[in-house]
């Protein structure tokens, strides 16, 4: 009897709310309904996200962040996973222990993609992490990614470089520090030449440049970057090349936006019946 094979396995470290979607709240369920096997292991609890009135629950710290690195480690999983993912860090010692767990797992598995989404902040709010996290992700973390995910307005803090042109970007990626074969995923640029009403994620690799236009979808809600760039590691687990799960994240994130927008929730929504459908096609 010939046996099944497992399906690739993705370690998701990232935050974690009760209500709503952000962080692997957001992406976990997309993952796994693409057919992806996913670890997730957070780095903050809590309630709800920040913009509501009270906010429950705290940052993992750093002792348990490290046992559960520790179990992950006992069990095996930086040897068998294809993809490891960081999203959102709540406090400095954690992010400095993840580039250390980074390290070790491409140590024992090289052919392990690490996708770095360094979540620190968005044009509305601007920044709202410690620029002592900035300075991890920066410095500790971006340079080993494979993937990294950064919106214009990390990416122009990262880099002390507004993003307004193509060559705006290019600089930009040039001095993000990331390592020569690693591909940079621009999201949610509105550059000079973008059309009207749109949004763009620019594609910037070894490879080249590729764009990728979506329309713009007039809502603001947390969690949408998360849900993107999990939509995105579905995609590559599916055997999507980069650009393909691109588009596709990007359509599948708009109809989510578009879906929320339409009922007038305040949370990204997930269960909306053709977006779950859409899911098991990836």
């Amino acid at each position: 009897m010939t046996e099944t094979p497992r399906p690739p396995l993705v370690i998701s470290v990232q935050s974690q709310v009760v209500h709503g979607h952000v962080g692997n709240s957001a992406a976990l369920f997309p993952m796994q309904a693409a057919g992806l096997e996913v670890a997730a292991i957070p780095t903050v609890i809590f309630s709800n996200t920040p913009d509501y009135p009270t906010l429950r629950g705290a940052p993992v710290t750093p002792s348990l962040f490290a046992d559960l690195l520790l179990g992950a480690d006992e069990r095996g999983l930086p040897q068998r996973a294809t993809y490891l993912l960081s999203g959102y860090i709540g406090s400095v010692e954690v992010a400095r222990q993840l580039g250390d767990f980074v390290t070790r797992c491409k140590k024992a598995n090289p052919d392990l993609i690490y996708i770095c989404d360094p979540v620190m902040g968005d044009h509305a709010p601007g920044l709202y992490v410690p620029e002592e996290i900035a300075g991890v992700m920066q410095d500790g973390l971006l340079p080993l990614a494979d993937i990294a995910t950064p919106n214009s307005f990390e990416l122009g803090h990262l880099t002390g470089c507004p993003i307004r042109t193509l060559e705006d970007l290019q600089q930009a990626a040039a001095g993000l520090r990331l390592a020569p074969n690693a591909q940079l995923i621009a999201t949610g640029c509105a550059l000079a030449d973008t059309p009207a009403h749109y949004l763009e994620s620019v594609i910037l690799g070894p490879e080249g440049i590729s764009r990728h236009p979506t329309p713009h979808i007039p809502v603001a809600l947390p969690g949408t970057g998360d849900l993107f760039t999990g939509l995105v590691v579905a995609g590559l687990g599916r055997n999507h090349p980069l650009p393909e799960a691109v588009d596709m994240a990007q359509a599948m994130t708009g109809r989510a936006l578009d879906h929320a927008r339409s009922i007038g929730a305040r949370e990204v929504i997930l269960f909306e019946p053709g977006f779950r459908r859409a899911l098991l096609e990836i």
